[in-house]
């Protein structure tokens, strides 16, 4: 019986994987040119970690995670988020005792169960970074500022950064007061997850993509205008440093996070190049989670991306990604494949791509895989060439040949 991969995981191979080793790449030295270290949590942790921290009425823990008992019967979760994680190993491994300010990256696969689609997976790819012991909103800013200049390395398209503030738990409490009187009189209109969302979870309802649900929440009250006086500050300041870092920008009244973390900031990157999922990613600030896991009194601010629609809206002319190969060893017969095995070694021991063929095909079979590789140079050695001493260099691009010694090639 044919084994297939399960439904809504995936595959991943070249030349699609040299588009992630890229974008992977290039993550990686943004993050740390910014001063963020990596961080590497377990795919599977306690659930009670995922209940306490992203909360028991959102979708993620009710509907979409994959949780099971181990053998002594503890609850277990594959991650279906990364900051929960990275906050519970934070203060597990007492990093603050270190530094009262942590910056750290992480990229890895997430789980959750729902209907796959195109760009989200059960098991997909996340990077994200959460800042910790921060609590200016130049950090909030400097965070997207740094988002959208990766976005633009990566050669993304038709971005839209939306903001907004969700408030604290000064002011929330009195909104959330006012929105669920007024979406209650609209209760028999709103979808049935909306409907469902109003005793639990009724800041979801703003965000909500059914066409009955926007035309009933265009008409509600809106978080901007209820802040009290230190979350309108921030948000103001907030707005300013963006400017000030010549950072395009919405302020969408609507904004919601699907997790009940969030306080004040909140942040959506999107690109019209995606359709109606049009979302690559979004964070925002988060200064009670610490210390709602057990950890100290700590503001922090973070974002999620997903790598799925990462690499939908890159150049998809994958092969542009491929890692350049130096040379190809091309050996006619069993003498100079001898040789071209060592002097391959050799190479790679000082760090040249190199790759050598031992299947002991035909030049011409030989010399198309290395066409097809993509090859800068033909390495060609056969017995006449060892008598000699030399290796016979063909270049891929313009075709000329030279003839180089042992000793100057491995130079």
């Amino acid at each position: 019986m044919k084994i297939t991969s399960i439904k809504g995981m995936h595959d991943i191979t070249e030349p699609e994987s040299f588009a992630w080793r890229y974008a992977e790449n290039l993550i990686k030295k943004q993050f740390e040119d910014f001063g963020f270290t990596e961080v590497r949590t377990p795919i599977v942790e306690y659930t009670q970690l995922f209940t306490r921290s992203v909360g028991e009425v959102t979708d993620i823990v009710q509907k979409e995670m994959y949780s099971f008992l181990d053998k002594n019967e503890e609850s277990l979760s594959l991650r279906p988020e990364g900051t929960a994680p990275v906050v519970r190993a934070l203060i597990e491994k007492n990093l603050l005792s270190h530094d009262p300010i942590q910056k750290l990256f992480y990229l890895g696969p997430m789980f959750r169960y729902e209907r796959p689609q195109k760009g989200r997976q059960r098991q997909f790819y996340q990077y994200g970074f959460e800042v910790f012991g921060v609590a200016q909103p130049r950090q909030d800013a400097e965070c997207v500022f740094m988002l959208v200049d990766l976005y633009e390395k990566l050669g993304l398209k038709n971005l839209s950064v939306s903001i907004s503030s969700v408030g604290c738990p000064k002011c929330r409490p009195q909104y959330l007061e006012k929105l669920v009187k007024a979406l209650s009189a609209q209760k028999s209109k709103l979808s049935e997850d909306s409907q469902k969302r109003l005793e639990k979870n009724p800041l979801r309802i703003l965000d909500s993509k059914s066409p009955q649900d926007k035309e009933i929440v265009s008409k509600m009250p809106v978080m901007l205008e209820h802040l009290c006086s230190e979350c309108e500050i921030h948000f103001e300041a907030f707005k300013n440093d963006l400017k000030t870092l010549n950072v395009n920008f919405n302020v969408n009244k609507n904004l919601v996070r699907g997790i009940d973390y969030y306080k004040r900031t909140v942040f959506e990157i999107t690109s019209s190049s995606l359709g109606a999922q049009d979302a690559i990613g979004g964070g925002g600030r988060y200064d009670s989670l610490v210390e709602e896991l057990g950890g100290p009194s700590t503001p922090a601010i973070g974002y999620a991306g997903g790598m799925e629609r990462l690499i939908m809206l890159m150049d998809q002319d994958f092969e542009k990604y491929r890692p350049n190969l130096k040379y190809f060893f091309v050996t006619p017969d069993e003498k100079g494949a001898e040789k071209a095995f060592l002097l391959a070694s050799k190479l790679r021991q000082k760090g040249v791509k190199v790759e050598i063929d031992h299947s002991g095909r035909s030049m011409k079979s030989q010399m198309k895989r290395a066409d097809r590789l993509k090859a800068e140079k033909v390495a060609i050695l056969g017995g006449s060439e060892l008598e000699k001493g030399i290796v016979l260099v063909r270049d891929m691009a313009t075709k000329q040949q030279t003839e180089v010694s042992f000793e100057d090639l491995l130079k």
